[in-house]
């Protein structure tokens, strides 16, 4: 290149000298004469054969200063951003080498400084226990961290197929959907590593990859376990003891105990009740949060089941002075186990006929919700204030403890109640407020036909 440019600017220098000659030449032809036109012509062919010399110097100078411009450009363009050019002149070349050594230099720092951030950010990624991936468009691997790496199979997984690499179906399915929609998702995978439960959180990568952290569940779960087992194991083993203190209990009563003896043994009747209710709630609790009870999942309709709490609870309503009824339904199919709704609905009631008989009336009734049945309970009692409502569900919890345990309550009704409805893919909530009653709701899988066609 710099010697095509070299040669331009010798054959323009050429060109100027020549017709520089050429008008000298018409002048000497038309003016000079005798011999002072030899000399004249002679002092002409040598200052041309001079300037012909110059242009040529001026030219292999241009020349090079152009070709380290190049070579300078071209090193830039191969990554090489501590390149400068040397240039000790002062014209308009040496203006435009000194910016290109500015732009050089800005585009170094910048690119320093996002080296240092990117060894910033891969030092702390390989330093969280947390396995993070990230997987680029054409599905291939772009950068794991350490925690990661230990999970998958020995090697060099940078640049590999995600296919190749990872066999979880679940894993696999997400990062694809985050990928394809541009949506956060959140599942949990037990296949990727023997042993091991995770819960996966899936993100979208601008350049449309995607990136998966994992959060390894595997202790935490083990501790429910154990706890679970612990409960169900302990519960299990007080039913006995604690049923034949309610048969004597009630065996002595019958026998006529009177006076102080009596009082006593109704009291240690009514507790040893209340034990029993609390450890069939535990054992309850425990299976289904265990997944012990395995669902039985059929398609019934959303009124008759509305149709069934209605007519096991009704005298039972009555017995407390509170009137149950169906407020209102939907032609849908759900799929659900009608044991467990049932079981739903009773403790729901229940708790409604103890903490808000006051209000006189509980309606039933169920709303149509994008893929979902919503059912409810509303009662017209009290009310519960809004610091409660996000704790309500859990086990034990309870809005006024002493209340409570008068009306017997075991504190564990909502939490299965909250666990047979997760089970079932669905959710559970509350809206309440103060005197102006509570409404508890819980949500099933609707039959996707039926929801087309509504």
């Amino acid at each position: 290149m710099s010697s095509r440019i070299f040669l331009k600017l010798t054959i323009c220098a050429l060109v100027v000298i020549l017709v520089a000659t050429l008008i000298i030449d018409f002048a000497i032809r038309n003016i000079v004469t005798g011999p002072f036109r030899l000399n004249l012509v002679a002092a002409s062919v040598t200052a041309l054969l001079i300037s012909t010399l110059l242009a040529a110097v001026a030219a292999r100078v241009m020349s090079n200063r152009l070709k380290k411009i190049t070579a300078f450009a071209e090193r830039i363009a191969d990554g090489d951003l501590s390149a400068r050019i040397t240039d000790s002149s002062f014209d308009e070349i040496t203006q435009v080498a000194n910016a290109l050594n500015k732009t050089a230099q800005r585009l170094q720092e910048s690119f320093s400084e996002l080296e240092n951030s990117r060894k910033h950010l891969e030092t702390l990624l390989n330093s969280m226990q947390e396995a993070v991936i990230a997987v680029s468009s054409d599905q291939k691997i772009r950068w794991l961290n350490g925690s990661m790496s230990r999970l998958l199979p020995f090697g060099i997984h940078v640049g590999k197929a995600v296919l190749h690499v990872i066999r979880d179906p679940e894993l696999l399915r997400v990062l694809n959907e985050s990928m394809m929609n541009g949506t956060v998702l959140k599942t949990r995978v037990a296949t990727l590593a023997v042993g091991q439960v995770f819960a996966v959180t899936t993100a979208p990568l601008p350049d449309g990859g995607a990136v998966a952290v994992l959060h390894d569940l595997t202790e935490i779960e083990r501790v429910e376990k154990t706890r679970r087992d612990f409960i169900a194991n302990v519960s299990h083993e007080l039913r006995t003891p604690l049923t034949s203190i309610q048969g004597y209990t009630e065996t002595l009563l019958e026998d006529g105990s009177s006076g102080g003896s009596r009082e006593f043994l109704e009291i240690i009747r009514q507790n040893a009740a209340r034990m029993s209710r609390l450890t069939e709630d535990l054992l309850t609790l425990a299976r289904v949060e265990s997944g012990e009870r395995k669902l039985e999942l059929k398609r019934s309709e959303a009124e008759s089941l509305l149709e069934d709490a209605l007519h096991n609870f009704r005298e039972l309503a009555r017995t407390h002075g509170v009137e149950l009824s169906i407020e209102r339904s939907v032609p849908l199919q759900v799929y659900a186990d009608s044991d467990a709704v049932h079981q739903v609905f009773s403790n729901l009631i229940n708790n409604a006929l103890k903490y808000a008989a006051s209000g006189k009336r509980i309606t039933l009734g169920a709303d149509a919700q994008p893929g979902l049945v919503e059912f409810y309970v509303r009662d017209f009692g009290p009310g519960i204030a809004d610091e409660h409502h996000r704790r309500i569900f859990e086990r034990f919890y309870r809005v006024d403890k002493a209340r409570s345990r008068e009306s017997g309550g075991t504190g564990l009704g909502l939490a299965i109640v909250k666990h047979i409805v997760l089970n079932h893919g669905g959710s559970v909530r509350v809206e309440s407020a103060l005197h102006h009653g509570s409404t508890f709701f819980f949500s099933l899988p609707a039959v996707a036909s039926e929801v087309r066609a509504v």
